[in-house]
């Protein structure tokens, strides 16, 4: 298996001498194509030359032990037959990146060359280039452009091989590299002879600062005469202060007074002492769990509707101790890491070393040691986003997947366009494993799974404790707009109990789902609105640095001072976002402490920790953010909860709109309220009568389960039919209509006219300079030849990007799109 885009496997040659270390699950170095060369995984051994072309040799066997096991491999295969996409691009996005090798085009002197057959025909960047091999023997091509100090220094290149002067060859190297940290111990010969000691402390009675390391070290490190103590030494750096600098200690290593060593650390920190593993669950929760184990009996996946705030992770927590203690592997999903770091927090005290995280945020290194740690048996326990269904289980026991309505763990692009839940659904079917699927607002095609009986159903309708569910209030700011009672975008019922949660001291969550300042900039005079060079969308205007901004694909351009089309300078924003929210609190209660959370202010690594713990010591009063507040926060401070816009959710043209609106502001809400107190909910609408809003008031989801699957039934969409998505992407804007009304017409002919729905444009209807075309395909949930229409899909596909008269036309699938 290569982690290339090519549907097929290839066959390669076994060396002799690499024969007995092969296996299925190694990693292994082949050279692909006349140039390449790649990171393969062997996923199956044979005897069968291929007919097609000559088999080359593995180049390297990289591992001893797999790397990969036989049933992720199995897993791959299913995940690529689904999704329709290949094995390579699967493999591609499974493997952290450590793991693959990288590389890197180097140049080193022809050993045929002779410097004088070419007197007078070198010209001096050819001679620097020649004299800096001479010296150092290779050269990277980064390492050429800084000798030059030019960026196009590709034709010198050139010109030296076609004098024969210089070859090029690749070298591979490996990306993980493992932690190292330098530590110092006393010489055995000074640590075990009080003689010694003594006369080493008369020498350095001229050396002050170096006398000063070595009693420095007996002060961190009490280690004379005591062989364990002073073996495992100390951390080299922890020798350095105001009076004892680095070169006194190098200097004490070179006169042999102190041992340099290395050693490998993980790079996951622990968190603290341990809390008890054992969690007493409450008389409802062991009721909880009791039913879950039981449907577990006949089942393998059960569904936990439990509200917000019922103690749901107690029960996890238990459940996770149980199969850890019988010697199992427990898969804990989560929609977004970040989102959740609360949890993460709280299991790493109770699990410790147990536990392995996994997610995005994470650097190469840190996601290899999570992989390679659960194939050496550390973490039995993994956390972790959507990628982390695809990590080297062997002996799984149990998957939870929390929040299972999340839309997070859909994956966009690239291939593989996969679910996670659903993909985590199979992994444990593969293990023979449980799963257990938890939310408050499950989604509509589970829920319907657990009411047909193939998943079973546990609810868990009461907080945790005295908790109470809070109070919802709908408030009509079309109302108040005819009335001029609104302030800027806040309702006066809004800050109203907004001053009176603050004059209690306790804190308040704004929740806008969108950020930025403002949605799109608008001239008064002409009418004219930014838009991108790029996209078929306008520009979001960020005033903290001044910007405009498209969401999309990243372009950004500073903010004109007139319209570019008029002009004028009578330029207003439009709508609003976090960033204006913001603003807004501060100037209408000045004395609040606002924070905003949103993707600008939480890109770095720790820097969204860093606010909810801020938050969390109540060092601020009002939190603005987007759905980033909405779920796996807990704070003891929060009474109020603001929802603005919900309008625009309710009408965002997608059949799922009312479930996410419903699932969104329910999660939001369960923010508010969390202890022994009643929280308040305020959610601005310009329609008081919308039946969504009525059922989020009264926490009505089966009303709104009833509403949902009737509609569902009668349009034919999911859970009743399958969906699968075909955008057609063309830089030019009639190629792309041509192509899509032809892979359309080419499709109704094998799939039937009803099946077929569209061509059309897309909400956004250019992205990235590629005009967009959608296809969708319905059909029937009882197929059973889903995989044949798949390939009839892929292979119409294939023949339109194969079409000379459409250059350029490019087509994604995606299964089970929303």
């Amino acid at each position: 298996m290569l982690p290339v885009p090519i549907p097929k496997l290839f066959t390669y040659r076994i060396p002799v001498d690499r024969e007995q270390m092969v296996q299925v699950g190694s990693r292994v170095i082949v050279q692909f194509g006349s140039k390449k060369v790649l990171t393969g995984v062997i996923g199956k051994l044979h005897q069968t030359p291929p007919k097609k072309y000559q088999a080359r040799y593995i180049l390297e066997v990289l591992d001893e032990q797999a790397v990969v096991h036989p049933v992720q491999i199995k897993h791959f295969h299913w995940i690529a037959a689904y999704y329709a996409c290949t094995i390579g691009e699967v493999l591609n996005v499974a493997l952290p990146s450590g793991l693959k090798l990288s590389s890197e085009s180097k140049v080193q002197l022809n050993p045929e060359f002779d410097l004088e057959d070419f007197e007078g025909n070198i010209s001096d960047k050819e001679y620097r280039i020649i004299e800096a091999l001479v010296e150092k023997q290779t050269l990277s091509y980064h390492e050429i452009g800084n000798l030059l100090d030019e960026k196009n220094f590709y034709h010198v290149i050139k010109s030296l091989i076609r004098k024969e002067a210089i070859l090029i060859f690749e070298e591979v190297k490996e990306k993980y590299r493992p932690k190292i940290i330098k530590r110092v111990r006393l010489s055995p010969k000074y640590a075990h002879d009080h003689i010694s000691l003594e006369k080493l402390f008369q020498q350095l009675e001229k050396q002050p600062k170096q006398l000063d390391v070595v009693l420095r070290y007996f002060q961190l490190k009490p280690a004379y005469q005591d062989v364990e103590n002073n073996q495992r030494g100390l951390l080299k750096s922890s020798l350095n202060n105001e009076s004892v600098s680095t070169s006194s200690v190098n200097t004490l290593i070179k006169k042999g007074v102190f041992e340099e060593f290395e050693e490998i650390v993980s790079r996951f920190q622990p968190v603290g002492p341990l809390q008890e593993a054992k969690i007493q669950l409450t008389e409802s929760q062991q009721q909880t769990k009791d039913q879950i184990l039981t449907h577990f009996e006949s089942k393998d996946t059960v569904l936990l509707h439990g509200v917000t705030g019922s103690g749901k992770t107690e029960i996890y927590i238990d459940l996770i101790q149980d199969v850890l203690t019988s010697g199992g592997q427990v898969l804990y999903l989560l929609p977004e890491i970040a989102l959740t770091t609360q949890i993460v927090y709280r299991l790493k005290k109770i699990f410790g070393d147990q536990m392995g995280i996994y997610h995005s945020k994470f650097s190469d290194n840190e996601r290899v040691e999570v992989w390679q740690g659960i194939l050496d048996g550390r973490y039995p326990l993994v956390v972790g986003v959507r990628s982390a269904v695809l990590l080297p289980f062997e002996n799984l026991g149990l998957i939870i997947i929390d929040e299972e309505h999340e839309i997070s763990y859909k994956q966009f692009d690239p291939a593989p366009r996969y679910h996670a839940r659903d993909v985590a659904l199979v992994l444990a079917k593969l293990h023979h494993a449980k799963t257990l699927l938890g939310s408050a607002t499950p989604s509509i095609e589970s829920y319907y799974n657990a009411l047909q009986g193939k998943y079973g159903l546990v609810r868990l309708d009461r907080r945790f404790g005295n908790a109470q569910l809070p109070e919802i209030e709908l408030v009509d700011i079309r109302r108040e707009r005819k009335r001029r009672t609104m302030r800027e975008d806040f309702s006066s019922v809004l800050l109203q109990h907004m001053e009176a949660t603050l004059a209690l001291e306790e804190q308040v969550i704004i929740f806008q789902n969108r950020r930025g300042y403002s949605p799109y900039i608008l001239c008064e005079d002409c009418g004219h609105i930014p838009k991108c060079e790029q996209c078929d969308v306008s520009l979001t205007y960020h005033q903290f640095v001044y910007e405009l901004r498209c969401h999309y694909c990243g372009h950004h351009e500073k903010l004109h001072l007139e319209c570019e089309a008029c002009g004028s300078t009578k330029l207003k924003t439009a709508g609003y976002g976090t960033e204006k929210l913001e603003e807004e609190i501060q100037m209408l209660i000045p004395k609040a402490k606002v924070q905003r959370m949103d993707l600008d202010t939480t890109r770095k690594k720790n820097s969204y920790q860093q606010i909810i713990d801020a938050f969390a010591k109540r060092e601020m009063d009002i939190l603005v953010g987007t759905q980033m507040v909405s779920k796996g926060l807990d704070f003891d401070g929060v009474s109020l909860v603001g929802i603005l816009d919900a309008d625009r959710m309710i009408h965002f043209p997608d059949f799922r709109s009312h479930e996410r609106t419903f699932q969104l502001i329910t999660q939001v809400s369960g923010r508010s309220g969390r202890r022994d107190k009643v929280g308040k909910v305020i959610i601005q609408t310009t329609n008081l009568e919308q039946p969504v809003l009525h059922k989020i008031v009264a926490n009505d989801y089966i009303g709104l389960y009833q509403e949902e699957i009737a509609e569902r039934q009668e349009y034919h969409y999911p859970p009743f039919v399958r969906l699968i998505r075909i955008t057609i992407k063309n830089p030019d804007k009639t190629l792309c209509s041509k192509a899509a009304k032809q892979l359309s017409e080419s499709l109704r002919k094998v799939l039937g006219l009803e099946r077929v729905l569209g061509p059309e444009e897309p909400l956004i209807s250019r992205l990235r300079n590629q005009y967009l075309m959608q296809l969708m395909i319905k059909l029937e949930r009882k197929q059973t030849f889903i995989q044949e229409v798949k390939k009839i899909i892929i292979d119409h596909c294939t023949l339109l990007e194969k079409d000379k008269q459409l250059k350029g036309t490019r087509t994604v699938i995606d299964v089970d799109p929303f």
